[in-house]
């Protein structure tokens, strides 16, 4: 999956945006899976990019005038 730009961000809508934020968190689960169990990553440059798209993410989301309205 590639990690998304401030301007791709932008165009999304609220739905895809939850979708994206869904799917790079399974990924992100799947990084730290793999150093738990003591395998290295293919890629362990890609977690951090990770976190700072789904952070990209969240913050332009909230943002907006919807919002994210979530119980935590």
């Amino acid at each position: 999956m590639a990690i998304l730009r401030n301007k791709e961000i932008r165009n999304m809508d609220n739905e895809q945006l939850k979708i994206k934020t869904n799917e790079l968190n399974k990924e992100l689960i799947k990084y730290r899976s793999q150093i738990a169990m003591g395998t290295l990553p293919e890629n362990p440059g890609r977690i951090r990019s990770i976190k700072k798209t789904i952070a990209r993410i969240k913050t332009k989301f909230n943002k907006r005038p919807e919002g994210i309205k979530s119980n935590a």
